[in-house]
C-alpha cells in the first residue's frame, strides 16, 4: 500500500505536506524542511512552484510557520539579483 504524500508533483517526498501535519513545528524547522525541499526540487520556475504550494496549503493553514516560510521564499525569489551573462545583457 502506497503512503499518501500530498497532491503536488513538486513535492514527491511529501516534505511540505508532512511539515503541515507536524503539530507544534517551529519556524526554524520549517525553514530547514523548505531548504531541503528547494534543494531537491527539479529545475523549473520556483515562483510557479511556490504559488502551487500556497494554493494547496495557505487557505487551510494561513498562520502555519510553513506558510510564512513559503511567502518569504516568494519574496526572496523575486528579488534575486541576476549574475553572470544575464546581468550584463540588456533586454
Amino acid at each position: 500500500m502506497a503512503v499518501f504524500k500530498g497532491n503536488l508533483d513538486i513535492d514527491p517526498r511529501g516534505m511540505i505536506y508532512e511539515a503541515y501535519r507536524i503539530e507544534g513545528v517551529s519556524l526554524e524547522e520549517c525553514r530547514m524542511i523548505f531548504l531541503d525541499w528547494a534543494m531537491n526540487t527539479p529545475v523549473g520556475n520556483m515562483q510557479d512552484y511556490l504559488i502551487q504550494l500556497l494554493n494547496e496549503y495557505e487557505t487551510d493553514h494561513p498562520d502555519h510557520p510553513m506558510t510564512s516560510v513559503i511567502k518569504d521564499g516568494q519574496k526572496s525569489a523575486k528579488s534575486k539579483r541576476r549574475g553572470g551573462r544575464s546581468a550584463r545583457v540588456t533586454d
